[in-house]
């Protein structure tokens, strides 16, 4: 029973959390700086997320593989190399999904 009063809290203060900030945003309107494309920011942005998610499931993978081959030194080796890779594919579509705001 104790486990579920915390998460009843949180859900009824996230519930809250978007009417407590509505009368704010209807009295002043939102007036970009510059044209923003927000489809293909949306599109790219969700892009960027499930690469760098699916990179980040492969990489627990391979690092679990190395684990029960080749011991800890394998499987440190391995999440390391991995990691770059993901780190890459998120900072490329970090800059993909800023390009595609901008154009």
């Amino acid at each position: 029973m104790r486990r579920y009063v915390p998460m009843a809290l949180l859900a009824v203060g996230l519930a809250q959390a978007p009417l407590v900030h509505a009368d704010d945003a209807a009295s002043q309107p939102a007036k970009p700086k510059r044209k923003v494309h927000v489809g293909k920011t949306v599109k790219e942005g969700v892009k960027t997320g499930a690469y760098t998610a699916r990179d980040s499931i492969v990489t627990f993978g391979r690092a679990t593989r190395s684990f029960f081959k080749g011991g800890a030194g394998a499987a440190r080796k391995t999440w390391n190399e991995n990691a770059a890779k993901t780190k890459r594919t998120a900072r490329e579509g970090g800059r993909a999904t800023r390009d595609a705001a901008q154009k």
